[in-house]
């Protein structure tokens, strides 16, 4: 099991430079886990496509559901003063800290394309591109 952030959600479900990679790290590994944010940080992807009229409701609607079937029921709170700590000392959004705090959690790997993230936090963060090559944590 990973820990994906939703950028990685997104790549796999909306084609894209990093489909592939995407692709490949969900066959590599298929049990992905999220924080709670997830659901809203993708439904904002999601607006994004619909107001820049890239894709009809209808598609986001479905796209929606398949990332919840993908994360299905593997998403997780996280305390508040853990992802607060990790803000504080790393400088990142709440938001960002709350994916490296359920890895933490979880002892697992964070899959991200997010290079601040990658730097911040070296232990449980691994690229998207390295994870997809078989290169992990």
């Amino acid at each position: 099991m990973i820990v994906a952030d939703t950028n990685l959600i997104a790549y796999l479900l909306i084609d894209g430079d990093r489909t592939a990679d995407a692709d490949a790290v969900f066959s590599r590994d298929p049990s992905w886990a999220a924080p709670l944010l997830w659901r809203s940080e993708l439904r904002n992807v999601l607006a994004y496509h619909l107001h820049h009229e890239l894709f009809a409701l209808e598609h986001a609607l479905a796209l929606a559901q398949q990332a919840e079937d993908i994360i299905g029921g593997r998403d997780f709170a996280v305390a508040t003063s853990d992802v607060l700590e990790l803000s504080a000392t790393s400088r990142r959004s709440s938001y960002d800290c709350e994916f490296v705090a359920l890895a933490r959690d979880l002892g697992l790997p964070l899959v991200t394309a997010d290079r601040t993230l990658l730097e911040a936090f070296p232990e449980v963060a691994v690229s998207l591109h390295d994870f997809a090559d078989g290169r992990q944590v």
